[in-house]
């Protein structure tokens, strides 16, 4: 058996036989359901086809490798949106559904990337640390005037200061959110 040498852009062809084996002909080796998976984890295209007749059944694959990653314990998928997913089959909204996943999975990974370079930025920003922050001042506020370290006017006006920017941030974040759902909104129409 000859194998063909990988061209660099191209899919990985995975051949899935009659005794439910599956081959990888770009490192000539059979593998399993957990090793594709891991591929698509590495996000390395293949494309799986019946080794007999050729048809591509790499939807049927990886629909395959979900539903042993929920067997096993691995459970991201609500009981409810399983049941609304089985729903939209024959609904005359099915045609929609793939591009609308589609679209709400890309922009899940992007914000995905936007709170990994938030984190990575050392949390300058984050609204989460500046909320840590609020409630740190308002502990020592509190610290202060039981222990009588600062005068009460003054632990009152940083409270007070403190209460306010609290109120500020709660309000710039829902803005925020409020506008990420219209943006939601909009990629599903």
């Amino acid at each position: 058996m000859t194998s063909k040498k990988h061209i660099e852009g191209e899919p990985i062809v995975i051949k899935k036989y009659a005794n439910r084996r599956l081959y990888n002909t770009q490192s000539s080796s059979y593998i399993t359901l957990e090793d594709l998976a891991q591929m698509t984890r590495q996000g390395l295209e293949f494309n799986v086809v019946d080794a007999k007749s050729g048809e591509d059944i790499t939807h049927s694959i990886l629909t395959q490798i979900i539903v042993e990653e929920e067997a096993n314990g691995e459970h991201i998928l609500p009981v409810s949106f399983l049941r609304d997913l089985i729903s939209m089959y024959g609904n005359s909204m099915q045609s929609m559904m793939p591009s609308y996943l589609e679209a709400s999975m890309a922009n899940f990974r992007a914000n995905q990337a936007k709170i990994a370079e938030a984190w990575q930025s050392g949390m300058a920003g984050n609204p989460f640390a500046k909320m840590a922050e609020t409630n740190l001042a308002m502990m020592r506020a509190a610290t202060d005037a039981l222990t009588g370290q600062s005068t009460p006017s003054k632990s009152a006006a940083r409270a007070e200061n403190t209460s306010d920017d609290t109120a500020n941030e709660l309000a710039s974040m829902r803005d925020q959110m409020a506008a990420m759902q219209k943006k939601l909104d909009e990629l599903g129409k």
